[in-house]
């Protein structure tokens, strides 16, 4: 029986939305907020790992997303050409009939958590967050931007890089560092041949596509860029279009081709881990919030529905409350920290031109500790 009967999400992101599907159908009234009105999610296509796969299985959204997106074995590398490297396996760890990775669109995945979220009875109220949280005795007080107040008892900040939960419950945490690299994505037809995510490594620059449905797959490309400079929107498809001068093979099919529809998008990589405790008193952190990565494991969303499973597993647990968040952080902290710093060192590697043999292996033991079970 979960130690908790009325619980505030902060955040309706991946994470926020996948701690309150689960909390819903554990029982719990659940309110969610998210300061967008428009519930609107910012990204091209996301790359799905075996135990990202694992996670939404949990949270019971994995045949939507089996059917909406694309879902493959292995990953491949290659060089600037095209020429294959390495084959990585990626294990089937959701299931025997699941495969070991897939990638969705984000707004695709977006609306499958959202509609899922209000499915089960979560409270949502868009355009809205907090403004004020207070402990008052086992329960905690929230005043919001709308006029309302609740109390409740727990509260889940899952309000993303910059939040503002983290900000106001521990000021002095670590904030967010630009990790030298700029993160380039498009959507753009698929290519026959390509069926599962393919990477492609240039000097200092590393090129990608992965399928997200049987008509389209996603571009990825990290630069090496020394400063996070502001870059206006209008120069994205002469920037990106430079940058894949280097590849041949189908990185230039994809650059020679690409138009207006290609929906480019570009943001500067930004990591954040912060040490534990990720919670005080009866306000708990999970998702970006704690532990922002970059998305060379392509793990980021899934560490964070991960928190929701392990969090929800341990309030099912019971007794004091102080003891449940600990476990929390005891179970996640290890394996986070294994994603962001590992992730960190592969983006090193690319901005260094370093070893290719350092990279793929990097990879492929990084991807066989994350199939253990959470």
């Amino acid at each position: 029986m979960l130690n908790v009967n009325k619980v505030l999400v902060i955040g309706g992101g991946i994470g926020g939305m996948s701690a309150a599907i689960l909390l819903r159908k554990a029982g719990v009234d659940v309110d969610l907020v998210e300061i967008d009105p428009e519930w609107r999610v910012y990204g091209a296509g996301i790359t799905i790992s075996g135990p990202t796969l694992r996670a939404f299985k949990t949270v019971g959204v994995l045949p939507a997303i089996m059917e909406q997106g694309w879902c493959a074995d292995g990953a491949t590398i290659c060089d600037a050409n095209g020429k294959q490297l390495l084959e990585i396996p990626t294990p089937r760890v959701a299931g025997p009939d699941v495969p070991g990775a897939g990638a969705i669109l984000r707004p695709v995945l977006a609306r499958i958590l959202s509609k899922e979220t209000l499915a089960v009875g979560a409270s949502v109220r868009l355009g809205t967050t907090f403004t004020d949280i207070t402990p008052v005795g086992d329960q905690v007080k929230v005043s919001f931007t709308d006029g309302h107040s609740g109390t409740y008892d727990l509260v889940i900040g899952a309000d993303g890089l910059h939040s503002k939960v983290r900000d106001r419950i521990f000021p002095d945490a670590p904030k967010p560092k630009y990790t030298g690299q700029g993160s380039w994505r498009a959507v753009v037809p698929r290519i026959p041949g390509i069926d599962g995510a393919t990477v492609f490594m240039g000097v200092t620059t590393k090129a990608g596509v992965n399928p997200v449905s049987k008509d389209e797959m996603y571009l990825f490309c990290l630069d090496k860029r020394a400063t996070n400079d502001y870059i206006p929107q209008e120069q994205w498809p002469e920037i990106l279009a430079g940058l894949l001068i280097e590849f041949g093979g189908p990185v230039a099919d994809i650059r020679d081709n690409m138009n207006a529809d290609s929906r480019i998008l570009y943001r500067p990589l930004e990591a954040m881990m912060m040490p534990a405790p990720w919670h005080s008193g009866r306000v708990v952190l999970l998702g970006d919030t704690v532990h922002a990565t970059t998305p060379h494991l392509a793990s980021g969303a899934g560490i964070a529905v991960e928190d929701a499973v392990v969090l929800v597993e341990e309030l099912s647990r019971g007794g004091l409350i102080e003891d449940t968040l600990q476990r929390y952080v005891q179970r996640r902290h290890a394996r986070c920290s294994l994603v962001v710093n590992n992730s960190l060192r592969l983006g090193q590697i690319e901005i260094d031109g370093g070893s290719n043999e350092e990279h793929g292996s990097l990879m492929r033991d990084s991807i066989i500790a994350l199939a253990a079970p959470i």
